[in-house]
């Protein structure tokens, strides 16, 4: 939808540091500040657009009396990765720093995005926990989000490797499409053969199906072991940096990540990203609202 008139909302495009917004401001007059929430659209950094999330960012802002900025960022193979994070972390900056314009208060803003927006909300606030020149992000939301890609060979993946819309296959795809690399890679990837030993043993305390709720493991079936491909590894390393796979943050890092909201759904295989990153964030003593969704799909 094209922005237009709204009875209850005053709608704008702007620019915050150069990055296209679409900032939602309700007409009502607040009692005091209002909260913010800057939102960023899920389309695994190829897909979706500010106009594709227009009617949820409205709801959002009716239904919470807040201020939302809806990011706008610049889309892949266009604009190379990082491009899409690094334009999600200026706009929240801007937002940061500017929020007194829009009546917000800059203690009470919040990150939010599904999908690959959830990458970007997690990546922001990892990226902002050492910034003291700024307010601290109050909240992050993530729904079903994408967390990391050393395995697809998790309980969700299996369970739900040819869900409609977003199968397994279609999951590696997309990011090989998103990181402008050869889509030959895809089995390989699949197999784990892109991640050498010695990396699987380090993050095996972070990202292993053993960590994973006995009730969402019903019929796994631990992978056969597969043999490591340097070449493969050497043309994806990409995957295993922590703005593009968040869940292989440092504890220094996610000690001090703000509170957080998750939403996984059963039909997704997403969702044990969702339920690892739970787990790291309460290890670390971060609070965590999670909402399961037994009948949701990605």
């Amino acid at each position: 939808l094209p922005a237009s008139w709204d009875s209850q909302l005053v709608i704008k495009d702007l620019h915050f540091d150069g990055v296209p917004v679409r900032i939602y401001l309700p007409k009502e007059p607040p009692a005091g500040k209002r909260r913010g929430v800057v939102f960023f659209h899920g389309g695994c950094g190829i897909f979706g657009s500010i106009r594709s999330y227009e009617r949820i960012c409205r709801y959002i802002a009716r239904k919470s009396d807040s201020v939302v900025v809806s990011v706008g960022y610049h889309l892949s193979p266009e604009h190379e990765y990082p491009a899409q994070t690094l334009e999600c972390l200026s706009a929240t900056v801007h937002f940061l720093q500017t929020a007194d314009t829009y009546g917000v208060d800059p203690a009470r803003i919040i990150v939010c995005g599904d999908s690959a927006g959830g990458t970007y909300a997690t990546s922001v606030c990892q990226e902002l926990v050492h910034r003291t020149d700024i307010p601290k992000i109050r909240a992050q939301v993530l729904i079903y989000p994408f967390l990391q890609a050393l395995s697809f060979n998790l309980p969700s993946h299996q369970k739900n490797a040819s869900m409609a819309f977003l199968s397994r296959e279609r999951t590696v795809l997309v990011i090989l499409k998103y990181l402008k690399k050869d889509c030959s890679l895809k089995e390989p990837i699949l197999a784990g053969s892109h991640v050498p030993e010695s990396m699987n043993l380090k993050y095996s305390k972070w990202l292993n199906p053993d960590l994973i709720p006995e009730e969402f493991k019903v019929g796994y079936k631990p992978p056969l072991p597969t043999s490591f491909l340097p070449r493969v590894h050497e043309e994806v390393k990409e995957l295993f940096e922590s703005r593009f796979s968040p869940l292989l943050a440092e504890d220094a890092v996610v000690c001090h990540l703000p509170d957080t909201c998750i939403v996984t759904c059963e039909h997704d295989v997403l969702r044990d990203d969702g339920l690892l990153y739970k787990k790291r964030l309460e290890d670390n003593n971060v609070r965590v609202t999670w909402h399961h969704m037994e009948k949701g799909f990605h």
